[in-house]
């Protein structure tokens, strides 16, 4: 197993960004399985109606892709954010824990680390939401369907905050040796009304 252990930089960025947006509905979409140039000019218009994050420009002569389904914006931080109708993420890669290339003898070792790392970024996501709604781990009996129905699924920790017209989730997935899980990291989405 192979680890890396970044600041939380990017993602303290990223939550800046999300913690400024004061109606997620605003930006939320039909949240179906549509995709092409007029799913993407329709999230381009909310999120730049919405926010004052720049979406990514097209190169001369690009066209949308008919399998496209989200855009990304850039926001004054520098975060790189993208956006579905019903959901959005950062693309923090180079920001906090994360552990790959797990073989099955490193299951209890990638877990160790998720445990170790899970505070800080519980700590972070407190800094810009406040007390999360439900926070849990997949020690407690009900943890699979304490936030909702399956949501502790594949899950080793989970937080949860009620933002105006959305939810935010903060989780680390559950290392697992059958099937084999080959990366692990705490991630985090807005999950859209």
């Amino acid at each position: 197993m192979k680890t890396q252990d970044r600041p939380l930089d990017e993602d303290d960025r990223a939550f800046a960004d999300f913690a400024e947006i004061t109606d997620w509905s605003a930006i939320a979409g039909p949240n179906n399985n549509d995709s092409g140039p007029k799913v993407v000019r329709a999230i381009v218009q909310r999120v730049t109606s919405a926010t004052d994050w720049q979406p990514w420009p097209l190169a001369q002569g690009e066209q949308i892709d008919r399998a496209v389904a989200s855009w990304g914006f850039t926001t004054k931080r520098n975060s790189t954010i993208i956006v579905f109708p019903g959901m959005a993420f950062a693309d923090a890669k180079n920001s906090g824990w994360c552990a790959y290339d797990i073989e099955p003898a490193d299951i209890a070792e990638a877990e160790a680390g998720l445990d170790a790392h899970w505070p800080e970024h519980l700590e972070l996501a407190r800094k810009y939401f406040g007390e999360p709604t439900y926070v849990g781990d997949d020690s407690q009996p009900g943890f699979l369907d304490d936030w909702g129905p399956g949501a502790g699924s594949d899950k080793r920790h989970l937080a949860t905050w009620l933002l105006p017209g959305a939810h935010l989730r903060l989780f680390s997935t559950k290392p697992t040796s059958s099937p084999l899980t080959p990366a692990v990291g705490v991630s985090y989405a807005v999950y859209i009304n």
